[in-house]
């Protein structure tokens, strides 16, 4: 049997990036603290790291590590316990007619064309809203871990996608994109309702969400499922309604 010293997240090794403009935060200053080498992050490996606070963007593996914020708060949600609200459930009710199927990663063309629609619609002006097919690939498509797309169809098209990782204790939601010419259905929030239900079928007890950020509108969405738990202090503990930890 091979030590703990063998395995291979205590071969990997960290190291802090030089600061950067924050995506979430205006006028501040972010550093990212990065797992190398990508070749020996596996599904086995990358659920350990992400139940310490890692995330991934294609094979890009990081946590936030600035010198002067951690308003960067990783949050899950323990799939059993979960409820909807009142609203969560009608957003449900709205979308009862999207057909669900998981696919490889393999590039559609389709696929592209809504991601792009949902860019410029959503966040024109992120950088992200000029991507060329090879970003495309390189962000979603790319992956060393056991992943999938979730496609959601409406009357036969594709409305929305959800990229999603399959690890050792849950799923993680990497990125969605939807039609943005729907916004009476909520394809977002139903987004995360859809990949709930999917852990629980699959007998995985949480939904890792990524990150919190309470003063950020795109990222604080999250606080609204309920229960939340959230790595703070070196541990998962749950959320209170305000956001904070419960100590």
């Amino acid at each position: 049997m091979s030590s703990l010293k063998e395995l291979p997240i205590f071969r990997l090794q960290f190291y802090l990036t030089a600061p950067y403009a924050c995506s979430y935060l205006p006028a501040r200053q972010a550093r990212s603290q990065v797992a190398a080498p990508a070749s020996l992050i596996d599904t086995t490996v990358y659920s350990e790291l992400v139940r310490l606070g890692f995330r991934r963007s294609g094979q890009h593996v990081y946590r936030p590590r600035c010198d002067n914020c951690s308003a960067c708060i990783p949050v899950r949600i323990p799939v059993a316990e979960f409820r909807p609200s009142r609203a969560q459930r009608r957003c449900q009710r709205r979308n009862r007619d999207l057909s669900l199927r998981l696919r490889p990663l393999v590039f559609e063309e389709g696929h592209y064309r809504l991601y792009r629609r949902y860019q410029q619609a959503r966040h024109a002006g992120g950088g992200m809203d000029h991507d060329d097919r090879e970003q495309y690939r390189n962000f979603l498509l790319q992956s060393r871990v056991d992943s999938a797309l979730a496609e959601f169809s409406l009357q036969g098209e594709v409305v929305m996608v959800a990229l999603v990782d399959r690890l050792l204790d849950g799923l993680s939601a990497v990125y969605t994109f939807y039609e943005p010419e729907l916004p009476q259905r909520g394809l977002g929030v139903y987004g995360v309702l859809s990949q709930i239900r999917l852990a629980r079928e699959l007998g995985l007890p949480y939904l890792y969400l990524g990150y919190w950020i309470a003063d950020c509108r795109k990222m604080a969405y999250k606080q609204a499922y309920r229960p939340l738990e959230a790595w703070l202090g070196g541990h998962w503990q749950a959320m209170d309604p305000e956001g904070g930890g419960h100590g």
